[in-house]
């Protein structure tokens, strides 16, 4: 249902500026892939969430927001997928068309994100899940030293409890380290474990935001994209490897300081992924209407605890 319609001078500037800003983001990762260059800490936003830059600087108004056509002022989006135009001229997400395409994938992510945002935030994690990769391997994923050697971090992983409630990071444990975890998350179980001081549940608000595609505002997409791209640093920093080379300092998560610095960053990320995780709630709301999604939240509501 259309409840806003911007004219051209106001969809026009928000359209630039969102481009603006989304190539001010992924200047660092385009550069690089002109040039062949791999990084150990950001690729991870494009290569494990397939972002795609040219994607990212599409703006979409969001759903139920009409585009105005004025002179010399067509909207783009009328011939972007998922868009349709009516007879005044007026541009609009084609919600009934997407949801019966993504209908699916919409009720899948409104209940997750309504089952984790219904949980109390877990910090005691302290970022483990990294340790746990490459705990008794001699390979690994990237190639850095690890800061205390392989005999050292394996230590550090035997002396702490793993409580790892993210089967997207519990996937890649190594095989001596998945049955020291006290969770053993599978996909089928993410909604009952997910939790919103996970690190990764925060991170995945981008790849929720990318799946929901155009019904999601430009600005929240963004939004959702910077926090994972903040996240992945401390996820990094926090992690066994020696990121001396990229400049960055080590949260030293294996000493009381460094606990300490992990929960509080951990904790100040929960806070901004709330926020953004009501306002994805709020798109896939106003997408299935208010009945479909009070239906879908009881659907849900035996996994909220």
């Amino acid at each position: 249902m259309l409840t806003t319609t911007l004219p051209p001078q106001t969809w026009v500037p928000l359209a630039q500026a969102h481009a603006e800003r989304a190539d001010q983001m992924t200047a660092g990762q385009r550069a690089r892939k002109a040039r062949g260059e791999k990084h150990a800490i950001e690729d991870f936003l494009y290569d494990y969430y397939g972002t795609r830059p040219a994607q990212l600087r599409r703006w979409h108004p969001g759903v139920g927001t009409g585009l105005a056509t004025g002179p010399g002022a067509v909207p783009p989006q009328a011939g972007w997928k998922w868009y349709s135009t009516y007879p005044d001229g007026v541009v609009t997400l084609d919600t009934k068309a997407f949801l019966q395409a993504r209908g699916e994938s919409v009720r899948y992510i409104h209940g997750l994100l309504t089952a984790t945002a219904s949980r109390p935030v877990f910090t005691g994690c302290f970022g483990l899940h990294e340790w746990a990769m490459v705990y008794r391997q001699p390979e690994h994923r990237h190639p850095l030293p690890l800061r205390l050697g392989q005999a050292a971090t394996d230590e550090v992983v035997e002396r702490h409890p793993i409580r790892c409630t993210h089967f997207d990071a519990f996937r890649f444990f190594t095989p001596e380290a998945v049955g020291l975890n006290r969770l053993q998350p599978t996909r089928a179980t993410q909604v009952d474990l997910d939790q919103p001081g996970c690190l990764h549940a925060a991170m995945d608000c981008h790849k929720w935001a990318s799946k929901l595609g155009p019904a999601v505002p430009g600005a929240l997409a963004l939004d959702c994209f910077a926090l994972a791209g903040d996240i992945r640093l401390l996820d990094m920093q926090a992690s066994p490897y020696d990121l001396t080379s990229y400049g960055q300092p080590a949260v030293k998560i294996e000493t009381a300081e460094g606990k300490a610095e992990y929960i509080a960053r951990q904790r100040e990320f929960a806070r901004r992924a709330a926020g953004l995780r009501a306002r994805l709630i709020r798109v896939c709301d106003e997408l299935m209407g208010p009945e479909a999604a009070e239906a879908n939240r009881l659907a849900v509501a035996p996994h909220n605890h």
